[in-house]
């Protein structure tokens, strides 16, 4: 299996997939709700996913595509090469600010992460990694993370699950929020967890997230010495929806066992 040349070309299709949303910015987009009236998908979010289906079909047929917009397979499992999509990260964010939103990109083999690439198309950062070999925004080496404790650490996280109407342990994150230096929120999770692995926050937590939302960002995070589980400190589930804490190293040890380790999450 030629990696280089998968890498490229995944590097090239991201690229040219960016210019094609920002070409969209003044069109007129068509919105439609998904599973609640908040989650929203537009005529790009199709497109987008659409155009890297028909580049992977085309140099890779054998290879697997997962997509959140549903175009690609139903994985039944992980076996082999598999891409998995999301177009648009940040659709809500896309369609009312037209920045905070990313392209996301994971490519597996047999369940491993082989490449990652997120794609900040408004400000034109392409974060990427290729397992072994470093991370890099655009052509810079992205250094290595390093240890930090709570009370300097900036922990994204969404207010929503501080709440009492979410069927989580929510009294477990309000100590976490209350110890932590700050927390953000920017709507988003392929960009929050660039922002971990760029040191611009120091952890990210999230309850309910797809494959295609983590798995570009992971191969990146790990590449650069952070650590990716679910809260129950367990390797991601990559068939199904999960729970997400990505960190520092110690960090993250810190997190899942002062704060997180008597949830049900």
């Amino acid at each position: 299996m030629n990696w280089e040349n998968i890498y490229k070309l995944a590097l090239t299709w991201v690229k040219e997939a960016g210019e094609r949303i920002r070409s969209s910015f003044d069109q007129t987009l068509n919105i439609q709700t998904k599973s609640n009236a908040n989650d929203l998908v537009t005529n790009m979010d199709k497109e987008i996913e659409q155009f890297f289906i028909g580049k992977i079909r085309e140099s890779f047929p054998d290879h697997k595509i997962l997509g959140e917009e549903g175009f690609g397979d139903e994985l039944k499992d992980l076996e082999g090469i598999a891409w998995m999509i999301d177009p648009i990260d940040g659709t809500m964010n896309f369609i009312h600010q037209q920045r905070n939103f990313a392209i996301s990109l994971g490519i597996y083999e047999n369940g491993i992460g082989r490449i990652g690439i997120i794609y900040d198309v408004v400000h034109d950062e392409l974060y990427h990694a290729f397992k072994g070999k470093g991370a890099y925004l655009n052509d810079k080496v992205l250094p290595a993370l390093s240890e930090t404790n709570i009370q300097e650490s900036i922990i994204a996280l969404n207010a929503t699950w501080v709440m009492k109407n979410h069927r989580i342990d929510h009294n477990l994150l309000i100590p976490l929020v209350r110890d932590a230096r700050g927390t953000r929120s920017y709507g988003t999770a392929a960009l929050e967890m660039i922002y971990v692995a760029t040191g611009r926050v120091d952890a990210y937590i999230s309850m309910r997230l797809s494959p295609w939302d983590f798995a570009g960002g992971a191969v990146i995070v790990e590449e650069l010495g952070g650590i990716v589980t679910n809260l129950r400190g367990e390797k991601l589930e990559f068939l199904n929806k999960d729970s997400l804490l990505v960190a520092k190293p110690g960090l993250h040890q810190t997190i899942l066992k002062d704060y997180l380790k008597e949830g049900k999450w």
